[in-house]
């Protein structure tokens, strides 16, 4: 053959990657059984030992390039994650900061008389402090479900405090 003759015949094809063999039902019982022992290891606190189970699973079922795959994968939405997490720590911590701010702003310093407990020792005192039940008063205003009004002195649900002080508190 001479040099011209060469030319026109077609190059050669690229070596084929090698296709990875068909599998028979019992490899493809072998990589099931895998992931399950890789599923028990991963219950009895052992991730090490699982992640290599799973990897082992990859490989007997898509060979090494399956492998490769998965890993670089991983690894892609791992890095992701990570640069995720910032802007998430940023935003709650801007959020934190306005709600900070909105409730110092809505909740004004309040003054003398404001503090139950300088309420139930005064002479002034409500119905239940004069029965001898001045814990629940102090319970209802610590955890938040009620407020003792400034101006009537009495205990009120907080869902209702704006419709106390703008219709019922007979010192409005």
């Amino acid at each position: 053959m001479d040099p011209p003759d060469v030319e026109m015949e077609l190059a050669p094809e690229a070596p084929a990657q090698p296709q990875a063999p068909a599998m028979a039902p019992a490899a493809a019982g072998e990589g099931w059984s895998m992931l399950s022992r890789a599923r028990a290891l991963l219950e009895e606190g052992k991730p090490s030992l699982a992640l290599q189970a799973v990897l082992l699973a990859i490989r007997s079922q898509g060979g090494e390039q399956a492998l490769l795959q998965t890993m670089n994968r991983a690894r892609e939405l791992y890095a992701q994650r990570l640069q995720a997490s910032p802007s998430v720590d940023e935003l709650a911590s801007l959020l934190a900061q306005c709600a900070i701010a909105e409730a110092q702003s809505t909740n004004p310093p309040q003054g003398p008389g404001s503090d139950p407990v300088d309420m139930l020792n005064s002479d002034e005192a409500c119905i239940l402090a004069v029965s001898g039940r001045k814990q629940i008063i102090l319970d209802a205003f610590a955890d938040g479900s009620s407020f003792i009004c400034l101006k009537c002195g009495g205990l009120y649900s907080t869902s209702r405090k704006d419709e106390h002080l703008a219709y019922w508190c007979g010192t409005a």
